[in-house]
């Protein structure tokens, strides 16, 4: 259960090592382990395809550092096992479909 922790705290202790982790991450294993850990819980809270919760107004992530720091909150709160290479690879893939943060 820290080990989520332990990462983030890296990440935003070294901006190198987050600069390297959208373009090492894998696209297609962070689209997959968003709908098999995160769509349900979104199509809950938003209905339709659940979609919604990255697109709508008033989003409160402006970077990155934050969509990480989301994604890990995630997982903890939920307690979905995620490592925190699939973490990365999920907070990628939303970052390339959604929300277009420079690298």
């Amino acid at each position: 259960m820290r080990l989520p922790l332990i990462a983030l705290a890296l990440l935003l202790a070294l901006p190198a090592l987050a600069d390297d982790i959208f373009s090492k991450a894998d696209l297609k294993a962070g689209e997959k382990l968003h709908d098999q850990k995160c769509t349900s819980c979104h199509i809950r809270m938003y209905g339709g395809d659940g979609s919604k919760i990255y697109t709508r107004d008033g989003r409160m992530l402006s970077d990155r550092q934050e969509l990480l720091q989301r994604v890990a909150s995630c997982n903890a709160s939920l307690n979905s096992g995620l490592f925190p290479e699939e973490e990365h690879a999920i907070a990628a893939w939303l970052n390339h479909r959604y929300y277009h943060f420079d690298q």
